[in-house]
C-alpha cells in the first residue's frame, strides 16, 4: 500500500469493501472510510465506486482520495508539558495523572490535545479529516505516564500501523489489591462494553469483544498488595484495570473496578484517590527514521508514597 498526504493506494483485501479498506488504511476508521466512499472519493481500477457494502472487488487496485484537513473548533492552551522526546515527526509526553487526553463532554478544555495544539502550532497531523495533533493511543485521565503523538500525517500513519500490529513495547506499573498468584502469568480475555454500565469495560465471551492480552509479573510483594509489572500485548480501553480485576486483584484506588478499602487498611491506601497505574515504558521503531526508541518514566510521587506505606 502506498500512502501520500492526500491519497491512499493499495489492493482491496477480502471482505466488505469499506471494512476491508479500513483494515488496510490503519489510521482511518470504518465510518470514516464509508463517508469518503459516499463522497465519491474511492476509485477501483480507475472507476469511481460508491457501494461500500460490495464484496466483489477483492484483489483490485484502489485509490482513496483524502480531503485536506479542516481546522477543529478547539483552542490551543499554554498547558505545561513534560516532553521526553520531540522531533519534526512526533512527540513523546510524560502525562501527569489528572490530565484528560482528548476533549469530551465534561472536559471541553484543559486537555492534552489543547496543550499540543499550543505546543505544536503549525505542525499538526491531519489524519481523519481534522487538523489536530495525531493522537494514536490514549491513557486514562487518572493514569500517569508515557504516550506518543504524531506531528505529521506520515508519522501518524506509521504509528497507527505499529499500534495496530501490536508492535509497541509498553509496560505499566500497577499496585494491586493483594498479591496475584501465580506471581507471573498471562491474562488472555477479550474485552467489550459492560452490559450494565456503558462507562465500564468487561471480560466478555470470545467473539463478542476485542482480543486483549496482558502479561503480568509481581515485582515486589507488599502488605496485602503488590507492585506489578504489566506488559501489554494488545492495547484496549481499561485493559490493565479490567484484567487485574478479572483475576481477583484490582488496582488500589480504582473507582470503577476496585474494592472499597477496609477500615483496618493503611490510611495512605484508603486516601489514594486514583487507580494506581503508571505507563512506565514506551518503546517503538520511529516510523520515519527507523530509529529504535525506548523511554522510561519513574513512578510518580503519589505512587511512591503509597508503595512506601505498604512495604512489609
Amino acid at each position: 500500500m502506498a500512502e501520500e498526504n492526500n491519497r491512499i493506494e493499495g489492493t482491496v483485501p477480502p471482505g466488505r469493501l469499506d471494512a476491508a479498506i479500513a483494515e488496510t488504511a490503519t489510521d482511518l476508521s470504518r465510518e470514516r472510510v464509508k463517508a469518503l466512499i459516499a463522497e465519491g472519493r474511492l476509485q477501483i481500477d480507475g472507476r469511481t465506486v460508491a457501494a461500500g457494502s460490495s464484496r466483489k472487488y477483492e484483489g483490485m487496485v484502489f485509490t482513496l482520495d483524502l480531503p485536506p484537513p479542516v481546522p477543529i473548533d478547539l483552542q490551543p492552551e499554554n498547558i505545561p508539558l513534560d516532553v521526553v522526546f520531540e522531533d519534526a515527526h512526533l512527540i513523546v509526553i510524560d502525562k501527569p495523572a489528572g490530565l484528560v487526553v482528548h476533549p469530551a463532554p465534561g472536559h471541553p478544555g484543559g486537555t492534552l490535545v489543547n496543550a499540543l495544539l499550543f505546543h505544536c502550532a503549525g505542525s499538526l497531523s491531519g489524519i481523519g479529516g481534522e487538523k489536530r495533533p495525531g493522537i494514536v493511543h490514549r491513557i486514562d485521565k487518572d493514569t500517569s505516564g508515557l504516550m506518543v503523538a504524531a506531528k505529521s500525517d506520515l508519522a501518524h500513519r506509521g504509528l497507527a500501523a505499529l499500534f495496530k500490529a501490536h508492535d509497541i513495547d509498553r509496560h505499566y506499573l500497577a499496585i494491586t489489591d493483594g498479591v496475584p498468584m501465580p506471581l507471573a502469568g498471562k491474562v488472555d480475555a477479550p474485552l467489550g462494553r459492560a452490559p450494565t454500565d456503558r462507562k465500564k469495560m468487561a471480560v466478555v465471551e470470545p467473539g463478542q469483544g476485542k482480543e486483549a492480552v496482558t502479561h503480568y509479573a509481581v515485582r515486589q510483594g507488599l502488605r496485602s498488595a503488590a507492585l506489578v509489572d504489566c506488559t501489554l500485548e494488545t492495547g484496549r480501553t481499561h485493559q490493565v484495570r479490567v484484567h487485574m480485576a478479572h483475576i481477583g486483584h484490582p488496582l488500589i484506588g480504582d473507582p470503577l473496578y476496585g474494592r472499597r478499602p477496609k477500615k483496618s487498611m493503611a490510611a495512605e491506601r484508603k486516601a489514594f484517590s486514583r487507580q494506581a497505574l503508571h505507563a512506565a515504558v514506551l518503546g517503538f521503531i520511529h516510523p520515519i527514521t527507523a530509529q529504535k526508541l525506548r523511554f522510561e518514566s519513574p513512578i510518580p510521587s503519589d505512587m511512591q508514597e503509597l508503595f512506601r506505606a505498604l512495604r512489609v
